[in-house]
């Protein structure tokens, strides 16, 4: 039977090329390093290291059994990592992801409810338009609206999460009317030399409209629009909850996009992660016609 109190001892002198450096990591004894590489190499009947003034250096047997050792390792560490947090209590924390949009307006009523229910959960919320990488472990629940996911973990794509092009009603009231065919007199509240929402403004009905402005956060988009700046390219559920904003008559909601809730497979087996990634999930589908819009 395979010794597996040995392989650390290998993969460590390989590693630091001493006996003593290898023992530093491992915390041990420089005499329990090396008994534990002897008893390797005399269980698998090969030498492991040639050991020179130098240091030690991996013979072929060695080099052979390297990359099956870190292997094996990786394979532990796997398991640690599913195992770890396998509570049965509902506590600890749990760190979740989104951008700034979706926290203010959409996670934080559900993360307050949440938080009520279960008071020894805590919740590490970081806010990003960028992407933190569930397999680096950098999170470990996302909410992401998004065409598709490229990561390899569970996901559950909840349903279209529509943007749409949106203004105050009374800057309708009184531009709308008086605007020419391709949107000349109106004017779009503007990202920067984003090509994607330029294309939009290009195949919407105003590509004639002035973009004004360089303000790449959306929710100043959301605050500007409501003051009746202009025209902005804002998601559907902003009307469920500003009604001093509509969509732009004439004009269609774009679907392409999803929110997914995505998560570490090992991660399932936590207790607290699926309590709040089933509540996170029924949550946001119950709010499900917002996010679609009409």
């Amino acid at each position: 039977m395979m010794d597996w109190k040995s392989l650390p001892a290998f993969l460590a002198v390989a590693r630091n090329g001493s006996l003593r450096a290898a023992a530093d990591v491992l915390g041990g004894t420089h005499a329990t390093t090396r008994r534990q590489v002897e008893a390797l190499e005399a269980q698998l009947g090969v030498q492991l290291f040639r050991r020179g003034a130098d240091g030690f250096h991996l013979t072929a047997a060695g080099r052979t059994l390297l990359p099956q050792a870190l292997e094996a390792e990786a394979s532990l560490l796997q398991g640690f990592n599913a195992v770890q947090g396998l509570d049965r209590e509902a506590s600890g924390v749990i760190r979740v992801s989104a951008d700034p949009m979706t926290g203010h307006f959409v996670l934080a009523p559900v993360l307050a409810e949440f938080s009520e229910l279960y008071p020894e959960i805590e919740i590490e919320l970081k806010l990003s338009f960028g992407l933190d990488s569930i397999e680096k472990l950098e999170t470990d629940v996302s909410v992401r609206t998004v065409a598709q996911v490229d990561e390899d973990v569970v996901g559950r794509k909840l349903f279209p999460a529509s943007i749409g092009i949106f203004a105050a009603r009374d800057y309708l009231d009184r531009m709308l009317p008086k605007a020419g065919p391709k949107g000349q007199g109106l004017q779009w509240i503007g990202y920067g030399p984003i090509p994607e929402l330029l294309s939009y403004v290009q195949d919407s009905p105003f590509p004639e409209a002035r973009i004004r402005h360089v303000i790449p956060d959306p929710e100043m988009h959301l605050h500007m629009a409501r003051s009746g700046a202009g025209l902005a390219i804002l998601a559907a559920w902003v009307e469920a909850r500003f009604p001093e904003l509509q969509r732009v008559p004439g004009t269609q909601l774009d679907e392409r996009r999803s929110i997914w809730v995505l998560l570490h497979s090992d991660l399932r087996r936590i207790r607290r992660v699926r309590l709040f990634v089933d509540y996170l999930c029924d949550s946001l589908l119950e709010r499900r016609a917002e996010f679609i819009g009409s």
